[in-house]
């Protein structure tokens, strides 16, 4: 196996790639099968990548992703939060984010 990319349900693939940029990733390319067709669209972050999908039948809201970092800090002020030590790791801080289409994110930090 060389890559597994999560695919997540949105209602707006424009509002959903900004909202990831927040987080750091670029938006790599967007795909419609004709004018006015869903999005699909992938964003990327060094080396992880997601796919938001305004395709009804790609995935479900209310997915949790984990995405590690090592910037925490940063994504905690870009969204206001505060970092929390992980319940199951004292070794490990982490803030949970919910997306624009109710997807969840728990990003964390060794």
């Amino acid at each position: 196996m060389t890559e597994v990319v999560p695919i997540l349900r949105v209602a707006d693939a424009a509002r959903a790639a900004s909202w990831w940029a927040r987080l750091g990733f670029e938006q790599e390319w967007v795909h419609r099968f004709f004018d006015g067709a869903p999005a699909f669209v992938s964003v990327r972050r060094d080396s992880a990548r997601v796919f938001l999908s305004e395709h009804t039948g790609d995935a479900r809201p209310d997915t949790l992703l984990q995405l590690w970092v090592d910037d925490l800090d940063r994504v905690a002020g870009e969204f206001g939060v505060e970092p929390q030590p992980a319940e199951w790791n004292e070794n490990v801080r982490e803030l949970e984010l919910v997306d624009p289409d109710a997807n969840r994110l728990r990003v964390a930090e060794r």
